[in-house]
Parts: structure tokens; C-alpha cells; sequence
């Protein structure tokens, strides 16, 4: 894809010549909601639930206009048909997926399921947010990723947010501190969504559909804040 994947713009290279090159918030939940839409696809909307088996940042590639497309489907598993949406798996592969994106289930019995998918577009989430990989220096003592967020959201939000996304936030307090409540507000929101899809009880995770429907909002109120500064501009 001519703009390579999600990885490589959350995790840029510093020896990159396009280092200063980022995404910012209304791309990252608008790629975001790409993937929600693509799972809710494979979950949803064929014949039979197909479960990706492996979402992670580096198969969510972007095309030249942006848009996200979830690629790799080497580990893909199809359920069958009019089974329950929990399906016991014949593999044996063992552990599917990667490290820190697949769901804690698969470690006991290998059980394939599209919550499984839910648990990585999870894990997804919050490194959208965060710009950390779950698998970080900073999480080597014990501590994950969600209870990194989840510590952030009690008492410091803005501190487990990607750096290039709080440097943006504090250029704009002055300006537009309307809109950068917006931006925060719209973070925690993201940042709840990514916990509340990788819980660890599987029937307890946030289905596609709502996924959706709460990443929608929270692009309409970004979308709605960039308008409205339009139009003060113009009169």
C-alpha cells in the first residue's frame, strides 16, 4: 500500500526522513473505524464468521487516500456456518496471533472466536491512542498496556497519550480551548472503547456494530468542532 501500514506511522523510524510526518486525532479514529468496519465485515455480513486470528497495527495497511484495509489472513479461521459465535478450533497451531495483541483465552485450549478478534482491535485501540506497543520497557514489571491506560484514566489522562498528540493539544489550549476540550473528551472516550473491547470475560467485549456506532460520535464531534471554526472564520 502506498502509505505502508498503521505500524510504521505509529512507530516512525527516527532515522526517517518523513519523521515529522504524523496522524493525527480525526485520521486516527477514521482509520480505526476502517478496521471496526472491515471486523464487523468478517464477523457479521458473510456466509459464515470469519475470525482474523491476528489484528494488529502492521496488518492494517493504508492506501493513498488513507483509508485502512486489514490485510494478512494467513491465521484466518472460517466458523461454521450457523455455529454459536464461540467456535472450538480443530488447529494445532497452539497460541494464534502475536504477543500483546491476542486475546487471553487462546493461551487455555486455543478456542477461536471473533471476540478474540475484538480483545486485539482493542489492544489496537489503545496503541492508536498511546503510540506504546503492548509490548513495552515500560509494561516489563507486570504492568499491561490496559493497566497502563486504565491507571492514565484515574488519574492522568493526558501523560499515557501519544506525545505528538499532546504537543498538539497544548499548541491549540490557547487558541481554541473549546476545541481542545473536544479532543480531550474524544480521547478518553477512545481510550474507555479500547478497554472496554479487550476485557477479559469474552462475552463482556463491545461488539462491531457498537464500535461503530460510538466511533462515529466520536468523529462527528470532532468533525462538528472543525466546522464550526470554519465558519467563524469566514464571517
Amino acid at each position: 500500500m502506498p502509505n505502508g501500514s498503521l505500524e510504521g506511522w505509529l512507530h516512525r523510524d527516527t532515522t526517517d526522513e518523513a519523521e515529522q510526518k504524523h496522524l493525527n486525532l480525526h485520521q486516527r479514529v477514521t482509520i480505526l473505524l476502517d478496521v471496526a468496519y472491515a471486523l464487523d465485515y468478517l464477523h457479521c455480513h458473510g456466509h459464515a464468521p470469519i475470525v482474523h486470528y491476528d489484528v494488529k497495527p502492521s496488518n492494517v495497511l493504508l492506501d493513498a487516500d488513507m483509508v485502512a484495509h486489514v490485510g494478512d489472513f494467513g491465521l484466518a479461521r472460517i466458523l461454521a456456518e450457523e455455529s454459536s459465535v464461540l467456535q472450538q478450533s480443530t488447529s494445532s497451531m497452539g497460541l494464534g496471533g502475536t504477543i500483546g495483541y491476542a486475546a487471553p483465552e487462546y493461551g487455555a485450549g486455543n478456542t477461536v472466536s471473533t471476540y478474540g478478534d475484538i480483545y486485539s482491535y482493542g489492544i489496537l485501540v489503545l496503541e492508536t491512542v498511546t503510540g506504546k506497543r503492548p509490548i513495552n520497557s515500560k509494561f516489563r514489571e507486570g504492568l499491561s498496556l490496559r493497566e497502563y491506560v486504565e491507571l492514565g484514566l484515574c488519574e492522568r489522562t493526558m501523560e499515557v497519550v501519544d506525545s505528538r498528540l499532546q504537543l498538539n493539544l497544548e499548541n491549540r489550549i490557547s487558541a481554541d480551548p473549546r476545541s481542545c476540550k473536544t479532543r480531550i473528551d474524544s480521547l478518553v472516550l477512545l481510550l474507555r472503547l479500547g478497554l472496554s473491547c479487550s476485557l477479559e470475560v469474552p462475552s463482556s467485549r463491545m461488539p462491531t456494530h457498537v464500535i461503530i456506532k460510538e466511533l462515529h460520535a466520536i468523529r462527528e464531534s470532532l468533525e462538528g468542532m472543525q466546522n464550526m471554526k470554519l465558519e467563524n472564520a469566514v464571517m
